[in-house]
């Protein structure tokens, strides 16, 4: 039934309650992210600072990635879960007193952006955690034979998260100004800190309990580098998101170049989560096992494309139109690299490996954010998201050229026998 059954894993009671959690956290983080970027912003009026929101992340996210692989291998997962989203709610608020009236009058705008920096910087230390956690978790709720199905709506659920949060984020800062719109974050927060009792104490499966940090960070980034289709997979993520990304420099684009205020900017970042969710859901129907490598490069090509389409753009429209189309491009290479890692990951090395993955691929969407904001400070923000799409264009070349491995990668067989398991 999994090979057809496009409900498979929403057949499963905790797997349900867990998509439920993540809608929640995922909307809340979104919608925080927003928020940031337009009060920060709006206090400086420096592209350069969107920037230093990124570095602000990744920074943590980066340098403690392996170390939180390390550990989510090693500890029983909800309770670990449940744990970092209380340290998360801390955080929500803090954003949320640091826009309080109070703070703002008394204050002075650098030390409320040092302020908002520190804890920006906290919720990269947690991040580097999140990865690992939802990766394996998933694992642990759902047999392995469903597991790209499994894929599929763990990814669209964040997705529909991301699109609801942006959306939303972006119209409430006019609706009910940026404090309230903190504290919906906060509540909602607390919400998928209830719901995570609900799924019950995993397993630990790692055989090794107790190894060495240096041993277990040495074994899983060995485990990684030696398997060619997760690091080409990884590898062309990295790169594309790294110079392709735009989201970190949307606001200059909606107050500067586009003239289309808040709501346009929560209409701008909502149309690339648009696009993921309409793809993802498609997927569910329409399976990417089959020439799985020509289907990423040519998704990530598109990718590139329509980034250049919507620097060049001067038209809202037009530019939500490309941006809705790198959207289910990056969705299609999302669900492609998620069934690589849950297909060809061992579960006692899943925290591990989601921490290499967050290193390559989640870190660089903070370096990401960090490079667009320097780039559009340097040559103006129109000629960084050029440069950026073209940068994508040509990493895609360069992988399908240089690794043949992934270029021919076909998960058909590896889908058969995780069937027969």
């Amino acid at each position: 039934m999994a090979k057809t059954d496009p409900y498979a894993a929403l057949r499963i009671k905790e797997f349900n309650i867990f998509l439920l959690l993540r809608l929640f956290l995922v909307f809340g983080w979104s919608m925080q992210f927003i928020v940031i970027e337009w009060q920060v912003y709006s206090l400086t009026k420096d592209p350069l600072s969107l920037g230093i929101i990124g570095l602000m992340e990744i920074i943590p996210a980066f340098t403690m990635a392996l170390f939180a692989g390390h550990i989510v291998d090693q500890k029983e997962k909800r309770n670990l879960f449940a744990l970092c989203i209380a340290a998360f709610s801390l955080i929500s608020l803090g954003l949320f007193l640091l826009t309080s009236n109070t703070i703002v009058g008394d204050w002075s705008t650098t030390s409320i952006l040092y302020c908002i920096y520190a804890l920006v910087f906290f919720g990269g230390f947690l991040r580097s955690f999140f990865g690992p956690i939802i990766f394996s978790l998933v694992a642990l709720i759902v047999p392995k034979k469903i597991y790209p199905n499994a894929a599929t709506w763990s990814t669209s659920t964040w997705k529909t998260a991301a699109v609801l949060g942006a959306l939303f984020g972006g119209f409430a800062i006019s609706w009910i100004g940026v404090t309230k719109t903190l504290c919906v974050v906060f509540f909602m927060v607390l919400v998928s800190f209830c719901l995570v009792f609900l799924i019950e104490k995993k397993p630990i499966l790692n055989k090794k309990i107790g190894e060495p940090v240096k041993e277990s960070l040495k074994v899983g980034v060995r485990f990684v580098f030696q398997n060619k289709a997760i690091l080409g997979a990884l590898t062309l993520d990295m790169i594309a998101v790294l110079f392709g990304g735009t989201v970190a420099i949307l606001s200059v684009f909606a107050q500067d170049v586009l003239k289309v205020g808040s709501e346009g900017f929560g209409i701008l970042n909502a149309s690339i989560s648009m696009g993921s969710i309409v793809t993802m859901f498609a997927t569910t129907y329409i399976p990417i096992s089959k020439n799985t490598g020509k289907k990423l490069l040519i998704s990530v090509f598109i990718f590139g494309v329509s980034i250049i389409g919507f620097g060049l753009s001067n038209i809202f429209w037009v530019s939500v139109l490309m941006l809705f189309i790198s959207g289910a491009a990056d969705g299609i290479s999302m669900i492609i690299r998620q069934t690589i890692l849950q297909l060809k990951t061992p579960d006692d090395m899943r925290g591990r490996v989601s921490s290499v993955n967050s290193m390559f691929v989640g870190s660089s969407n903070e370096l990401g954010a960090f490079e667009s904001g320097l780039a559009a400070k340097i040559m103006g923000p129109v000629a960084a998201v050029i440069f950026g799409g073209s940068m994508t264009l040509i990493t895609v070349f360069a992988i399908g050229v240089k690794n043949p491995v992934l270029r021919e990668l076909d998960l058909t067989e590896d889908v058969a026998a995780s069937e027969l398991e």
